[in-house]
């Protein structure tokens, strides 16, 4: 009985341990920045320190110099322009991704040696190719179309980075959901159609979601493509942290604008991660 609750007490000691370390592991970074955004030059050469006003004195320089301030940028115009691409070009990946997935799920297509499978390979194999080579051709599309240096061209690009992910990820969660539930619903008077919009969307939401993740993360942090495609019209956050290095780097700004970038991130993350589960298919077969 002691032996039981010895280890009993032992495991819970150690899980407990691992997940406060885990914890200061992901913390730890954010609270770095945090605290050197508040410092000066003098507070982030003048070695490690974390506890304001009686390690070092607190500065609002890091933190004006995002909107306008001396030897900074004005950071609300990136900052739109990386919204509005990002969401738009997330949105329609997902739409068009859902749909490709679904039909590559429930249908079989054959040309020749083609199949499915190889199919899915194909929307993937779009993200094994490095950034560079792709450059170079998008550049000339993009001045071709006049749509260079465009929020439009940019969400076009992003459009093609993206929708491999969406698809890829959907393929597999639409191929976890049983067919009887598109056999129950079109028994029920459903077109196809309508069984897919009626009832595999809502099941597969946790997908969705998941999927519509990855997009914004992907398309939010993206540098090359923001950086070679635009100049003075179109600047993405990305582009415009960067623009705040010079000979001397500005920890201080650079810290501010980092816990800004990756705001809009934890939020989405804290406000879908209850859709985050699989449980929504328990009970879906009758």
């Amino acid at each position: 009985m002691n032996t039981s609750y010895s280890s009993s007490r032992l495991y819970l000691f150690l899980k407990y341990a691992l997940i406060a370390l885990w914890s200061v592991f992901v913390i730890g970074p954010f609270l770095w920045a945090l605290t050197t955004s508040f410092k000066s030059i003098g507070g982030v050469t003048g070695g490690a320190t974390y506890i304001p006003w009686l390690q070092y004195q607190p500065s609002l320089e890091g933190w004006r110099n995002l909107f306008g301030g001396s030897s900074g940028i004005d950071i609300v115009d990136p900052y739109l322009d990386s919204l509005i691409v990002t969401v738009a070009a997330s949105l329609i990946s997902l739409v068009l991704g859902t749909l490709a997935a679904y039909g590559l799920s429930r249908f079989r297509y054959r040309v020749g040696f083609v199949k499915n499978s190889d199919l899915v390979f194909f929307f993937i194999s779009q993200r094994i190719m490095p950034p560079i080579v792709l450059a170079i051709p998008f550049f000339l599309m993009l001045q071709w179309l006049g749509l260079l240096d465009t929020r439009l061209g940019l969400v076009l690009v992003y459009i093609v980075l993206l929708l491999p992910i969406a698809v890829w990820i959907l393929v597999d969660f639409f191929n976890n959901i049983p067919r009887q539930i598109d056999e129950m619903a079109m028994l029920d008077g459903c077109t196809p159609m309508q069984a897919f919009i009626r009832v595999i969307l809502p099941n597969a939401l946790p997908g969705i979601i998941v999927a519509g993740m990855f997009c914004l993360v992907f398309g939010w942090n993206d540098f090359f493509f923001a950086f070679t495609l635009t100049f003075t019209n179109v600047q993405l956050l990305p582009t415009a942290i960067v623009s705040l290095n010079s000979s001397v780097t500005p920890w201080w700004s650079l810290s501010a604008a980092s816990l800004v970038s990756v705001a809009p991130l934890i939020l989405v993350a804290f406000l879908v991660e209850r859709y985050l589960s699989r449980g929504t298919l328990a009970g879906a077969i009758r």
